[in-house]
């Protein structure tokens, strides 16, 4: 068995991957850390999280940041679902010791510093594992995830939107001269589990935020490889992503291509469901899996494709997970679909 811990155990995508793992055959939840002020240390986890009562027991410990070295050197696997802050602080002891490392934060995703600072706020000052870090989009760079220490596991909304769409760039279906024009709208859990007046439900309709200027952005445009317009929107509800995205397509590209683009790269992922009506966020709640559906224009050669993701799963935890999975050898989708 793999031994396996989570820093962040309290949060949302923490408890899901807690429940993740623990249902795993090859992972052992070993031990769940959350931060030393943490108000739900020496909680159980079925305490925060009433729907693990009495399934997952462990203790939510607090973390000794004295003593992360020898914390890395106990695990064979540490998923961190922490602050993009804490991330960054920790990963000099985390790193380079027994433990492989899954950081669902942003702080190693984007490998430009300068565009690092301006997107997040503070200055990156760990270059050699900034460069080390392997971005893990795991339907799509499952080699270099299969030989990293250090994952730098998507955000949701790159997620929903480069699955969408790679196939496309990949086989020149995108007018270059066109930007791809992303609305996507999350639900109120994407915020987090703090308690926020901005994020609080009968406070949230559905607006617009982040305009021009949402670190997602060019984590999108770095991973597809040409810029994007990206507008986030905050909806009331729960959870899940939904991206409805517009791109131009190249000349006399036709619905053919199309069709064989997405087949050719996700035939063989049972995570990618390519579906014949438009989706639904209801459809993939609860679920690890990426629903697509796309339609062409042939008047004017535009293409809008929907992809709905949950937020907290396909998002976060469950493509952690999938990471975990090539690392160590297994199929991507082991733990998650039958």
């Amino acid at each position: 068995m793999i031994k396996t811990c989570i820093i962040g155990a309290s949060g949302y995508t923490g408890a899901e991957l807690a429940a993740l793992v623990h249902g795993h055959t090859q992972f052992e939840l070993a031990a769940l850390y959350v931060s030393s002020n943490s108000a739900d240390a020496g909680k159980s986890l079925g305490d925060i999280h009433p729907q693990f009562f009495n399934l997952i027991t462990l203790p939510l410990q607090p973390i000794d940041e004295n003593n992360l070295s020898v914390l890395s050197d106990s695990f064979d696997l540490i998923f961190l679902a922490t602050p993009h802050e804490a991330s960054h602080k920790w990963m000099k002891e985390l790193c380079g010791k027994k433990a492989i490392i899954m950081d669902l934060s942003g702080a190693f995703r984007i490998k430009d510093k300068v565009k690092f600072a301006d997107y997040y706020g503070f200055e990156h000052h760990a270059d050699k594992l900034l460069a080390q870090a392997v971005y893990g989009l795991a339907d799509w760079h499952q080699e270099q995830i299969s030989d990293a220490n250090l994952v730098a596991v998507p955000g949701c909304y790159p997620t929903a939107s480069l699955t969408a769409l790679k196939p496309l760039q990949k086989n020149a279906l995108i007018d270059s001269t066109h930007l791809p024009i992303i609305n996507a709208v999350s639900g109120v859990s994407g915020a987090g589990r703090k308690a926020s007046l901005n994020s609080s439900f009968t406070e949230v309709s559905l607006h617009a935020y982040g305009v021009l200027g949402h670190r997602h952005q060019p984590e999108i445009a770095d991973y597809l490889g040409t810029e994007v317009i990206f507008t986030p929107h905050l909806g009331n509800f729960k959870r899940g992503i939904l991206a409805t995205i517009t791109i131009k397509t190249a000349d006399k590209v036709t619905e053919q291509q199309i069709a064989e683009a997405y087949q050719q790269a996700y035939q063989d992922n049972p995570i990618i469901r390519l579906r014949n009506t438009w989706p639904k966020i209801d459809d993939v709640v609860g679920t690890p899996y990426c629903d697509l559906f796309w339609k062409l224009d042939n008047k004017t050669g535009y293409l809008v494709v929907t992809s709905a993701i949950d937020n907290l799963l396909k998002g976060a935890a469950s493509q952690a997970l999938q990471c975990a999975n090539l690392r160590f050898g297994f199929d991507s989708h082991m733990g998650l679909v039958n």
